[in-house]
């Protein structure tokens, strides 16, 4: 098949979508603005052109009227077998607007549940790609999304769920490295707390690092690792410092995919104080490589971890309630263990990422195959 998605380039999980069907041996193209580092050679990719005026409002606003003609054009010129738009607010919109079928648009999560809610604008364009789409793909369950169905006007009947997934033969425990540890400065001893979020609003670290000090008052050896990056990053810094946690408290930026497994392998605790999800790939990889997870008690994450059995959810924003799991678990190593070892095989059962990937290549085929006949 020839396959072009129009997303967001500079997202690991666009990076590893597209990769997986270019993998595959099918044609694929990406039509994107930002572009990170890792792509497979062989995927064409399509760079969208930004509009520079002085005023950071107009640029936006006639950047985003250039692209809807620019990915007309490119589509028409790629002609593709299908388009695939991720990320519906923005991405999946554009797709939409190239008016092409089969057209398949992909939910991430806060594209359906949240930035539609957010402002009118956001809440047009996410209901012109969900009605001009022929399949709608959720990357969450769907009884997390209810009531945007309803208020969306969804035909219920394009959905289809599926995960990003997880390889868990490169995502595993036996990546555990001191060396890790030694350049962060910590020790083998040390036990360590780690978020693989980005630094944003919605991914609410804040409540991460106001917990912190209670967790050292009674375990001062603990260390805690903050990867990504974000618009946050400058302000939660500042906040470990006012709360006197920077020494333990470490913000080590993006991470790259290759290297990720060695970190997370490298912790002990995975925390995810996130204020809404879709299904998080971020959480699925810490379970992989064998992490204890507390993470918020949202409806995205109840399907993945039995309070008690695999894990603790807490409340949103409670950093006090966070605090005193992150105690418990680093005091209980044999709870910490069987929450552990019980989350690996929850991710190997019900969301390896070859299985999801051939859930959506038969979706694909099954939209391609009528036009071709």
């Amino acid at each position: 098949m020839r396959i072009c998605y129009v997303a967001d380039g500079a997202s690991i999980h666009t990076q590893r979508w597209v990769n997986y069907f270019a993998g595959k041996g099918h044609e694929v193209h990406l039509i994107c603005w930002k572009l990170m580092p890792g792509y497979d050679e062989n995927i064409y990719i399509h760079s969208l052109t930004k509009i520079a005026p002085k005023i950071w409002a107009v640029s936006q606003y006639l950047s985003f009227l250039f692209w809807i003609i620019q990915v007309r054009r490119l589509v028409s010129k790629i002609k593709p077998d299908i388009v695939d738009g991720h990320f519906i607010t923005v991405y999946g919109f554009l797709a939409a607007c190239s008016g092409f079928h089969p057209l398949v648009v992909s939910a991430w999560g806060s594209d359906m549940l949240v930035q539609p809610k957010r402002n009118p604008l956001s809440k047009f364009t996410t209901k012109y790609a969900l009605k001009k789409a022929d399949i709608i793909i959720c990357l969450f369950p769907i009884d997390v999304a209810k009531e945007q169905i309803t208020e969306l006007g969804i035909d219920s009947s394009k959905i289809r769920t599926l995960l990003l997934g997880v390889d868990t033969a490169e995502f595993n425990p036996s990546h555990r490295d001191e060396k890790i540890r030694r350049t962060l400065g910590m020790e083998s001893s040390h036990p360590i707390v780690i978020s693989t979020r980005a630094l944003a609003p919605i991914y609410n670290v804040e409540t991460l690092v106001k917990a912190i000090s209670l967790v050292l008052a009674e375990i001062p050896q603990a260390k805690f690792v903050i990867a990504g990056t974000g618009e946050q990053q400058g302000y939660l810094k500042e906040l470990a410092r006012a709360q006197g946690v920077s020494n333990s408290t470490k913000f080590i930026g993006w991470v790259p995919r290759t290297e990720l497994p060695k970190y997370l392998s490298s912790a002990d605790i995975y925390v995810s104080s996130s204020l809404s999800d879709g299904t998080s790939n971020s959480l699925l990889e810490a379970m992989a490589c064998e992490l204890a997870p507390i993470v918020t008690d949202i409806p995205a994450n109840q399907p993945w971890i039995n309070d008690g059995e695999n894990g603790f959810l807490f409340p949103t924003r409670d950093y006090k309630t966070l605090a005193s799991k992150i105690i418990y678990l680093l005091n209980n190593e044999e709870v910490r263990e069987n929450f552990s070892r019980r989350s690996r095989e929850i991710v190997q059962k019900k969301a390896e990422q070859q299985t999801e990937m051939k859930k959506l290549e038969r979706v694909y085929h099954e939209l391609v195959k009528p036009t071709r006949s």
